[in-house]
């Protein structure tokens, strides 16, 4: 299975290209988050999550709506987050997760907002979901302020 090609993602420079690999037991989430430098690119190589994405982005039509989409299992996909879009996923499964960002870590440009927001909307599909301390500090969207949140 080809998993990633820089092709497909003209817009987008590769230059500061970093893989990453993220292990998660069932029941765990992990998000939402948000970048102002970075996207990313997901795949899925063992079990199956759900993955909850919420625009941010103010000049977006697609703003202040959220999706999800399930990965992993029978639904062999990827999945690109652009900049501006909150981002995290649920472990339906044991799983694996390859994700491809086009800027080296930088914890200056890691934001977050409450996986739970009743304004943001997901259902992760978990009734008890295991979180991070730093994924339950996360802010809801109105206690974030404008400058906080991308263009």
């Amino acid at each position: 299975m080809e998993t990633f090609r820089s092709e497909w993602f003209p817009q987008v420079s590769w230059a500061r290209m970093q893989s990453n690999r993220s292990d998660s037991r069932a029941g765990v989430l992990r998000g939402l988050h948000y970048h102002f430098k970075q996207v990313d690119y997901w795949c899925v190589t063992s079990g199956r999550i759900r993955v909850g994405l919420f625009d941010l982005r103010r000049s977006s039509p697609t703003y202040l709506q959220s999706a999800v989409i399930d990965l992993g299992g029978e639904n062999q996909l990827g999945v690109f987050i652009p900049v501006g879009v909150a981002h995290g996923f649920a472990a339906h499964t044991d799983c694996t997760l390859l994700y491809i960002v086009n800027n080296y870590y930088d914890g200056a440009d890691e934001f977050g907002v409450a996986w739970d927001d009743p304004q943001v909307n997901i259902d992760w599909g978990l009734t008890a979901p295991k979180l991070s301390a730093r994924d339950q500090a996360n802010p809801r969207l109105a206690e974030i302020s404008a400058a906080q949140l991308p263009a």
